[in-house]
């Protein structure tokens, strides 16, 4: 891989965290912690999650370190202080945030890490696998596991899986919940 797919994957990771940029402007905190229905999880689920995996797992593809600590937690004043990966829905039906312009400034810090970290890394790093198949028992499963294949998940499958089409997946979730609360949707 070269630069020029460095500088799409930057380009593409900047125009999904504008759309949450744009959500997150367009919504209140009334909205954003709206539970629409019993079993409809609140934005702040999609938004707390999205965040808090990019921020957790960057890392493992040789990322900054994650910036989610306990006092992140108590200044968001989360309902859930977890990302909800291994929880169910009925648990995470009580994630909230309670302050929504700590958790924006917390957005931007994990977004603007994000960017920075992809912008510096050596094109020739991307086919690096870092995590090697056959994958234990919480990979094997998984979206990224499918499209690693055989070989193993490189930086550029972790990246692309991870952090970009995850933050896609949940602003579609974002989008749709959107609706409900009375709101139009991000793109077209």
């Amino acid at each position: 891989m070269d630069a020029a797919y460095r500088s799409s994957l930057l380009r593409r990771l900047v125009a999904a965290h504008s759309l949450y940029y744009d959500a997150c402007a367009t919504m209140d905190l009334e909205q954003v912690n709206a539970v629409v229905a019993p079993t409809s999880l609140p934005i702040a689920f999609s938004l707390v999650h999205q965040v808090l995996i990019e921020d957790g797992t960057i890392v493992f593809t040789g990322g900054p370190a994650p910036q989610f600590s306990p006092r992140w937690a108590q200044q968001i004043d989360l309902g859930i202080d977890d990302h909800g990966k291994e929880r169910s829905v009925e648990e995470m039906m009580g994630q909230r945030i309670g302050n929504y312009d700590s958790f924006l400034q917390f957005q931007r810090l994990v977004f603007a890490a994000t960017e920075s970290y992809v912008a510096s890394i050596d094109p020739s790093s991307f086919d690096e696998v870092i995590v090697a198949a056959p994958y234990g028992p919480s990979v094997a499963h998984t979206f990224s596991a499918r499209v690693g294949g055989e070989r193993g998940i490189t930086r550029s499958d972790a990246l692309e899986c991870w952090i970009y089409q995850h933050a896609l997946r949940h602003m579609g979730e974002i989008e749709h919940a959107r609706s409900l609360v009375g709101l139009s949707g991000m793109t077209s």
